[in-house]
Parts: structure tokens; sequence; C-alpha cells
């Protein structure tokens, strides 16, 4: 048992939000604690938990500065860019593979 005050899935009081849900506001938390948690039972695992934050308590999210956009470009590149053929694939390289699927999967490429 913790400490912070426990609902159930889709129960939660008025001002209180996920971080998704003050996301989807243009909120963060900024800096408060988690004000409670919500917990939905599952049947063959412990039951998920969210944490919910409170709204009036929120700050606005901080905007996007040409510095950050940039390097978040380059990061999205770097992904992007197969580590075995250096060529770029066109979408993100799964990181299960580790590779474009067509060097993960030579045999199924249209060599015809």
């Amino acid at each position: 048992m913790s400490g912070i005050p426990t609902y159930p899935w889709r129960l939660a009081p008025e001002g209180l939000a996920t971080f998704r849900q003050l996301r989807a506001r243009g909120l963060r938390p900024g800096g408060q604690g988690v004000a409670a948690q919500l917990e939905r039972p599952r049947r063959r695992r412990g039951p998920l938990v969210a944490y919910l934050y409170r709204i009036d308590r929120a700050k606005p999210v901080r905007p996007m500065t040409p510095a950050k956009r940039a390097a978040l470009a380059r990061a999205n590149a770097a992904r992007r860019v197969c580590p075995e053929c250096c060529r770029d694939a066109g979408y993100r390289i799964p990181p299960s593979l580790g590779m474009c699927t067509a060097c993960a999967y030579p045999d199924t490429s249209t060599a015809a």
C-alpha cells in the first residue's frame, strides 16, 4: 500500500490528470509530486497504474527552441540510417532488428 490516494480506473476526481492528459492541454507537471494514482485491474498480472497530477499546479510546456528543434531533427535522422549498409532506410530502424529490413532479411529482397 502506498501513501497516495488510489482511485479505480476512470473514476478520478476533477482537477487531476495523467501526464498525457496534461500534455494534450499543453501543460507539464512542473516539478510537482504525484497527487494520486489510478489502478486498472488485470486478470493474470498486477494492476496497471497511472499517476495523476494536479491541473491547477501544472505549468505550461516550454516552447521548442531552434537549437532543440535542430537536435531533434539530427537524432531522428540518425535513427533512419542503417548501420550495416549506411543508407537512409526511409523509416525509423526498429531497435529489435538494429538494421533495415533489407539487411535483416536479405532472402526476402526482390532480387528477381
